[in-house]
């Protein structure tokens, strides 16, 4: 791997955190500091973690990063949820971000265990 750019979790990230910001555009002006705020934040996360974490010396801090990057990924998925149940976000725009979303926890669960088999 020559850069984190490199690593397809961690585009596939970086077009989640687009998606979601542009979903949550679309959220009611007084969630500017609520809601919004809370899952872009969290988003934008899972890409920054999975950066932060290959550039690091270790495999051990790598793999400690990516485990941010996977809490990152949930604390999204449950404000998307959220989103959706209390009526500012349609199912229709949810779901296709929460199959998004847990396809880049399947890919940092590949990659974690691709470290860690690594001797």
């Amino acid at each position: 791997m020559k850069s984190y750019q490199d690593l397809e979790v961690w585009r596939k990230s970086i077009q989640l955190a687009k998606a979601v910001y542009q979903l949550s555009a679309r959220f009611p002006p007084e969630e500017k500091f609520g809601l919004t705020s809370q899952v872009r934040r969290a988003v934008v996360s899972v890409a920054a973690n999975i950066a932060e974490g290959s550039e690091r010396h270790g495999k051990k801090e790598f793999l400690q990063f990516l485990s941010i990057a996977g809490g990152s990924l949930a604390e999204t998925e449950t404000f998307l949820v959220l989103a959706q149940e209390l009526g500012m976000a349609a199912p229709e725009h949810t779901n296709p971000l929460l199959a998004q979303s847990a396809e880049v926890g399947r890919m940092l669960n590949g990659l974690k265990r691709s470290l860690r088999a690594i001797r």
